[in-house]
């Protein structure tokens, strides 16, 4: 860290506007955190025990379920902690992992919907030699230039931020450390640095969108060609599940980072953090499971598996005692 750094530590002033909300807050996201734990684990797990499932586009959904899991795992039980606390303090080591982890694993989601996207228009562009082009070296590989583009892009952000002189104020007009409420936070941050900050945020969503967008273009130039109705419905109903994923992912992200900041907006975008922090990651599973006939099916067994060893467990235990 920079030697000119008065401020050691932070407060996540989060949802102290609304104090009488507190509690409710804390029910509702623990909730919804217990809900993403067990929906994306339950996809993991359908995905990992039946072989028909063992495709390029499951083990990118695997790969999404479980980065978005850690996402959650980033902000949500400090979040947790800090509704039923009087002491929101943070210090700055502790505010730079947060960053670091966050924005890299974000950024990681980012482009693992971008290599989704490609794997949906290798196998309906060439779904002959699609088991060549995607074999499981080549998803691995995608799955990792994106986890190190991400992290990458993040350590570069946290760098840049962390190395800024902090003497304005020590509040965080959010509940995590989110670049630019800890951004106005500095009284040294010049011009060029937010313009590189914003850079590798546009990088990120922008470039990632970019590619998907891409992708999405040739789909629909070679669906529309298709002579059969029934072709052209069952090919985009492989892509609508990841299509609604991509809308509410990029909808928020986009709404959130790429417009202009300022000190009235932090409080917007603190209610609005909330969306893609707790929202997104809550709907995406539902949405994969819900329009997804195999993952339906794998789900189904699981359960199945489950009703049925529970009440043997149990006979067990009562053996045992």
């Amino acid at each position: 860290m920079d030697n000119h750094t008065t401020v050691t530590m932070f407060l996540l002033w989060g949802f102290s506007s609304f104090p009488e909300l507190q509690h409710l807050l804390f029910v509702v996201i623990l909730l919804s955190h217990v809900t993403i734990l067990l929906a994306n684990a339950s996809i993991m797990v359908a995905i990992k025990l039946n072989h028909n499932l063992h495709t390029p586009m499951y083990f990118f959904l695997f790969a999404l379920s479980f980065s978005e899991t850690c996402t959650t795992m980033v902000i949500l039980p400090r979040l947790l902690v800090d509704l039923l606390s009087e002491n929101k303090a943070i210090f700055l080591h502790e505010c730079a992992t947060q960053m670091f982890f966050f924005f890299g694993l974000a950024a990681n989601n980012c482009f693992i919907l971008s290599a989704m996207s490609y794997d949906r228009y290798t196998a309906i562009y060439n779904p002959l030699h699609y088991p060549i082009f995607m074999t499981r070296k080549i998803c691995f590989q995608l799955i990792m230039v994106s986890g190190v583009v991400g992290f990458s892009v993040s350590l570069c952000i946290v760098i840049i931020i962390f190395n800024l002189s902090f003497c304005n104020s020590n509040i965080i007009q959010h509940f995590f450390c989110d670049i630019a409420p800890v951004v106005a936070l500095a009284c040294n941050c010049t011009f060029l640095q937010k313009m590189i900050l914003f850079a590798l945020t546009v990088f990120v969503l922008v470039g990632s969108f970019i590619l998907i967008m891409v992708s999405y273009v040739f789909i629909v130039s070679i669906v529309v060609k298709m002579p059969s109705a029934k072709g052209r419905y069952k090919t985009f109903s492989t892509c609508s599940s990841h299509f609604t994923v991509v809308f509410i992912h990029y909808g928020f992200a986009c709404f959130v980072y790429l417009r202009p900041k300022n000190g009235d907006t932090f409080r917007n975008d603190t209610l609005m953090a909330v969306t893609y922090t707790v929202l997104t990651p809550l709907l995406n599973p539902i949405i994969y499971s819900l329009r997804n006939k195999d993952m339906q099916t794998a789900l189904r067994k699981i359960l199945g598996h489950v009703i049925k060893g529970f009440p043997q467990m149990l006979n067990k235990r009562a053996r045992n005692t």
